[in-house]
């Protein structure tokens, strides 16, 4: 997409990256309706999904304002109005910084062979879904574009990145986790992981919020009525993101060649599933 005044940098999976011609110290994020899953973007996309993305980003920001992000003043083109934010240059950290309360995904799968996540070790006799003892930080190196990221050892980011920084990383993620845990505990929502991403204030040097945080794309969101009450384990920790979208490609394609489309009803569902949880957070 063109827009008059900035130049498009880079695209992910799902974002889009611009840069101004006449502020230097700024960037533009644009969140699209892409769709991922399996390393692949998906056809047809998700209607809405950039607006829902970006307007529960700026929500969670309001509420962590207590912790400096990347978020600066202005006015984005009316093209991308709604899912697009205005945003400081960072010198981005290489890090995926996960939070994990709960056992699940991939955590889950390396936990069933080595009884540990990324070099923590855990109880014996933990299931799919089960809340941890206390949250763990499990980091990843992020890795370049059309790589997958690799899930690291706090030491291994210590050589990324140096003992100083490692440890803002994780205190940090793990702060805001916190917080996040028990706003979303308050509307009936468990906060099972996320991931965050931070970057360096070029003037200043401070830890700094950057990119998404807390959405359905960064997180692992589930009904705590559902999961207290459910006898189902599948059905306790369904997810308020694109679950029902793997869920299907999986059971519909070999991972080999073109993945094949949506149909309509998955994406409806999963739009549904993206809007509930908005609704709930936010009660808009």
């Amino acid at each position: 997409m063109s827009l008059d005044g900035w130049q498009h940098t880079y695209s992910g999976k799902v974002r889009d990256l611009y840069e101004s011609d006449t502020q230097p110290d700024r960037m533009l994020v644009v969140a699209s309706d892409r769709v991922s899953a399996f390393d692949h973007v998906l056809e047809p996309g998700i209607p809405g999904k950039g607006v829902l993305l970006t307007t529960l980003s700026l929500w969670w920001f309001d509420r962590l304002a207590d912790y400096p992000n990347h978020l600066t003043n202005g006015d984005v083109p009316d093209e991308v109005a709604g899912r697009a934010m205005l945003v400081k240059r960072l010198d981005m950290y290489p890090i995926e910084c996960v939070v994990r309360g709960y056992l699940s995904g991939s955590g889950w799968v390396e936990y069933q062979q080595s009884q540990s996540v990324c070099g923590v070790a855990l109880p014996a006799g933990l299931s799919d879904g089960d809340r941890l003892p206390e949250p763990i930080y499990t980091p990843a190196f992020k890795a370049p574009l059309g790589a997958h990221d690799e899930n690291i050892s706090f030491e291994r980011t210590v050589e990324l990145v140096g003992a100083d920084a490692a440890a803002a990383l994780r205190d940090r993620s793990l702060e805001v986790y916190s917080r996040a845990s028990s706003i979303a505990e308050d509307r009936g929502l468990i906060l099972a992981d996320t991931k965050f991403e931070f970057g360096a204030d070029p003037v200043t040097a401070e830890l700094t919020l950057a990119d998404e945080v807390l959405t359905s794309d960064s997180s692992r969101y589930w009904d705590a009525a559902v999961y207290t009450s459910s006898t189902s384990a599948h059905e306790r920790i369904a997810s308020f993101d694109k679950q029902i979208v793997r869920d299907w490609l999986a059971a519909n394609w070999n991972k080999t060649g073109t993945p094949p489309r949506l149909p309509a009803e998955i994406v409806e569902r999963t739009a549904t599933r993206y809007r509930e949880l908005i609704e709930r957070l936010t009660g808009r």
